[in-house]
């Protein structure tokens, strides 16, 4: 099946794919990337991190799958809340992971830590050796949805645990009416204005509008073959919580 926001894209004028615009976006932008996340959320973005982390802690993975891992923020909060043995962080971003790995370096968690190129489509990994597989602000990146969903599946344990962490539209007024002016208008021009990329920050909110959401993100997991899943939307609503077992 193909979705909608598979066809939303960074550079509309271009003739590469969608993954390889998706790695050309983020390599531009890294060096920015965190300092425009924090501003952008104001800063609620830090505690959307700690609440998907915590929805794992009962289960005590020991083994966790940083799934498009950007600049590490998700394994580095991972680590300080779950205690792991190992956490992996994946991307297709050389840029964004360079970043990460200069984190985890400044706070001695190399040993704890490591990052790898690999395509979320057709991961390289191990079948079956993960507790645990996370995400944030990624998954409406894919190219392919249900293929990169299979991908993950596979390298879960049987009983493991996918956590996602998405940004969503909220469906209320005032909060529906003043995020999507700040989504279209504030965004687009802080990006601009702080990262030199304007097709970065004109993507942001076309790919989250048309990103399938909450129930729906819910029944595709379901039919990508995941059980007892679940979703919670954070506040103010623009953030939802998902989580899954293999």
């Amino acid at each position: 099946m193909t979705y909608k926001a598979e066809k939303i894209v960074p550079f509309a004028d271009r003739e590469n794919t969608k993954g390889e615009q998706i790695e050309i976006m983020f390599d531009e932008i890294a060096p920015q990337y965190d300092k425009l996340n924090r501003m952008m959320s104001f800063y609620l973005d830090k505690a959307w991190r700690k609440k998907g982390i915590l929805s794992l802690k009962k289960f005590n993975p020991q083994r966790i799958l940083d799934v498009a891992t950007g600049t590490g923020d998700l394994a580095v909060e991972a680590y300080n809340l779950l205690q792991p043995a190992s956490i992996v962080g994946i991307d297709i971003s050389e840029g964004m992971m360079d970043v990460g790995r200069k984190k985890v370096t400044s706070l001695g968690l190399d040993d704890k830590i490591t990052f790898g190129w690999q395509d979320c489509m057709d991961l390289q990994l191990e079948p079956d050796s993960f507790d645990a597989a996370i995400m944030a602000f990624g998954v409406r990146n894919f190219e392919n949805l249900d293929k990169g969903l299979q991908s993950i599946k596979n390298v879960l344990r049987p009983g493991g645990k996918l956590m996602i962490l998405e940004l969503s539209t909220p469906e209320h007024f005032p909060m529906k009416q003043g995020y999507r002016l700040y989504s279209r208008f504030v965004i687009p021009a802080l990006g601009r204005r702080l990262s030199k990329s304007k097709e970065a920050y004109k993507y942001l909110p076309r790919s989250i509008e048309a990103f399938p959401q909450n129930a729906e993100l819910k029944a595709i997991l379901e039919n990508n073959g995941f059980d007892e899943v679940d979703y919670k939307k954070l506040f103010p609503g623009v953030c939802t919580l998902y989580l899954a077992t293999k």
